[in-house]
């Protein structure tokens, strides 16, 4: 399946790609979220790693909101996501996976406006090249039933930058939409937390690049952007996250602020689950 997404001259397409595999019922709530958005100019990308169940059945109930479907084995889910950034077209890259959604069905509208008062082709500063590189905010956690848990542990900071990542994912991948001018591919070094290293390498790659926008390349939005089930990737393989993470900071920011910064994570941690009953 593939189709032309509606785009406007002055506007921001946003392209949301979700990476799947035999979860058809949850794979309709998020097309659900994507379907009831206000804003129009989305392109909507679904990777699907050849699922078994009913997922192709799904897929054609929403076929009015799906830009394109790509139905084959692959090697894992960040080799599906770098399957996904290959084929994207539009302004900003955003993953909603499958069980995920985005928040509310005027998010991606507001979202605009946070940093695009009045679109249009007429205002200079609403050109592309104004844009930031990459918008973040903050995010819900959802069960299965699409009831909400409460906000994420880890909370985004005022100001994000590539060094934040050192007391952990401040901001979850599913709240990070980065411009088509940094997106390069997923480390498939990592088979578990490939999104922790890449976020970080487009927070440092957007603060070395040069931009003529009246808004900093970083842009928080101050908005709840997703939805996130309980229960993720990273989560259902938390040894083997936590060591690929602690690489990728030994990597990024060398081994004496990480082992520094490691000592601190455990009491956090063990603080918010006494407190909130819940990780």
């Amino acid at each position: 399946m593939m189709k032309t997404a509606i785009q406007k001259p002055g506007w921001p397409l946003i392209s949301v790609i979700t990476v799947t595999y035999n979860s058809a019922g949850l794979l309709e709530e998020t097309l659900k979220s994507i379907r009831s958005q206000t804003y129009p100019y989305i392109e909507y990308i679904i990777i699907d790693g050849a699922s078994t169940d009913n997922t192709p059945e799904v897929i054609h109930r929403y076929e009015d909101v799906v830009t394109r479907w790509v139905c084959e084995p692959d090697e894992g889910i960040y080799y599906a996501m770098n399957k996904g950034l290959e084929l994207f077209s539009g302004d900003y890259v955003w993953f909603i996976n499958s069980g995920d959604r985005i928040y509310r069905p005027d998010t991606v509208e507001k979202m605009v406006h946070s940093f695009f008062p009045e679109p249009g082709p007429s205002a200079k500063e609403n050109r592309s090249d104004g844009w930031p590189f990459i918008l973040y905010g903050d995010t819900m956690i959802i069960n299965r039933k699409g009831h909400e848990i409460g906000l994420r542990r880890l909370r985004p900071p005022e100001v994000l930058t590539s060094k934040s990542f050192q007391k952990g994912m401040l901001v979850c991948h599913q709240s990070v939409l980065v411009s088509r001018k940094l997106v390069e591919p997923y480390n498939l070094h990592y088979h578990h937390s490939a999104d922790f290293d890449w976020v970080i390498r487009m927070l440092k790659k957007a603060e070395n690049l040069t931009t003529a926008s009246i808004y900093p390349p970083i842009f928080n939005t101050r908005m709840i952007l997703s939805g996130f089930l309980d229960g993720g990737h990273s989560k259902q393989h938390i040894p083997q996250s936590l060591k690929e993470r602690f690489h990728s900071m030994r990597t990024h920011y060398g081994w004496t602020a990480t082992i520094f910064r490691h000592l601190w994570i455990p009491f956090r941690f063990v603080g918010f689950v006494i407190k909130n009953r819940r990780f």
